[in-house]
């Protein structure tokens, strides 16, 4: 048996640490603010943002009623009344418009405030060791730092600060290594290719930070919730390799179904030993045997690497 899960892939992961950091020109942030911020948003997405700490972060999607993710989210509050959502820019606008229809009598006005801030990701010594996925620490006064899921056994964190404000001390980091270390976190963000294409368990954001199945109803909320139930998970995110180029939302075939593809690319980048690695969504099926091909059932072949992370059990 041509076994995918035996596969000889970890030494794909092998590479020197890196430090420093880049700005990430391809994120953007919606900033919600009055009184009421914290409550409309508790209402509207997958994180509980009401007992929301100032020292913390959140992993967030919005989804449609059927649970399919418009856009994900890394959430945090300046003040109480005030709180920041870090997303892809190709999907902002569409999300800013859809968030504001749900407004209504809320005291609350969300704006685009990419321009009002400068994000920057940094890794290894850049990044510190201090702060811890989903933790946000404000130091010096006026940047905020939020830690990230580490990648290759590096910490990473997102650095915000005013427009205006200096760069973050440290060398620079190019924007092609950061966005193969955001791949190889197995956290992938909704962009643009793949809007409505998931729930969020189908990228794993249960196991990462990104749901919360205590908190009160949100759009999707019934569908997320019956998706976890034991038994019922039939798709997941898995961490991939390829030598060949990856797009996402390019489809992903096993060789069991010429035809129909198993899954979709959700995240994708070169990595610095020249081959790509990739966060596909797939049924989880496809990863126990067979093989899998990107693009078409002929296509160039692909190999499952292990997950950073544990998966969270059903319940």
């Amino acid at each position: 048996m041509n076994s995918i899960a035996q596969s000889p892939v970890t030494s794909g992961l092998a590479f020197s640490p890196v430090h420093g950091s880049t700005r990430l020109t391809d994120w953007g942030v919606i900033r919600a603010q009055g009184e009421d911020a914290a409550k409309f948003l508790h209402g509207q997405l997958t994180q509980d943002f009401s007992l929301l700490g100032l020292s913390e972060a959140r992993l967030a999607a919005f989804c449609t009623a059927k649970g399919r993710m418009l856009a994900s989210f890394i959430g945090f509050k300046l003040a109480h009344d005030d709180i920041l959502l870090v997303c892809h820019r190709d999907v902002l606008p569409a999300t800013l418009k859809r968030l504001t229809m749900f407004v209504l009598r809320a005291k609350v006005r969300l704006t685009d405030a990419t321009d009002d801030f400068e994000l920057w990701g940094q890794v290894g010594d850049a990044a510190g060791g201090t702060v811890k996925a989903w933790q946000k620490l404000d130091a010096p006064p006026g940047i905020a730092r939020i830690g990230l899921y580490p990648a290759a056994g590096q910490h990473r964190c997102l650095w915000v600060a005013t427009t205006g404000h200096d760069a973050p001390p440290g060398p620079q980091l190019s924007p092609a290594v950061w966005n193969w270390l955001e791949v190889i976190s197995g956290v992938a963000m909704v962009s643009a290719p793949i809007v409505e294409a998931f729930v969020p368990q189908m990228l794993n954001y249960e196991s990462v930070g990104g749901v919360n199945f205590k908190k009160g109803c949100y759009p999707g909320q019934e569908v997320v919730a019956r998706s976890q139930f034991r038994g019922t998970l039939k798709r997941r995110a898995y961490l991939v390799v390829c030598d060949e180029p990856m797009s996402v939302g390019q489809d992903v075939f096993h060789s069991s179904d010429d035809e129909q593809p198993t899954g979709t690319v959700a995240a994708c980048a070169a990595s610095p030993q020249g081959n790509w690695h990739a966060v596909v969504s797939m049924q989880t099926s496809s990863a126990q045997d067979g093989s899998l091909h990107l693009g078409s059932a002929g296509g160039p072949p692909m190999r499952v690497l292990p997950l950073p992370y544990p998966l969270l059990d059903d319940i």
